[in-house]
């Protein structure tokens, strides 16, 4: 019995995840409160331009948790299931065989 060896349609779906610039503003805040402590005495105490680099840094971190909840949940449940099953061929070894028979 021939089976059909062309698979109709796509037996798996890739879901992407969206723009995010919540990985962006981490790392503009992670600079600021690193660089913050070498900036005193530029408008403010050295805290301060930590304490925002750190507040930024939290929210972003917030950001980018919400928008993977958000993008695991909006997966569909259940794709269907079709493995592309292939042929089945026998190898067979170029080695010297001991009997008349195939080894392999």
């Amino acid at each position: 019995m021939s089976q059909p060896t062309r698979i109709q349609g796509p037996t798996e779906t890739i879901q992407t995840p969206r723009a995010s610039w919540g990985p962006a503003l981490f790392a503009v805040g992670a600079t600021g409160a690193v660089a913050g402590i070498y900036a005193n005495g530029f408008a403010f105490s050295a805290f301060v331009w930590s304490y925002i680099g750190i507040i930024i840094m939290l929210f972003a971190f917030r950001a980018i948790v919400r928008s993977s909840v958000r993008s695991y949940y909006s997966l569909p449940r259940r794709q269907e299931a079709r493995p592309a099953t292939l042929p089945v061929e026998q190898i067979y070894l170029e080695s010297r065989p001991s009997s008349g028979r195939p080894q392999g």
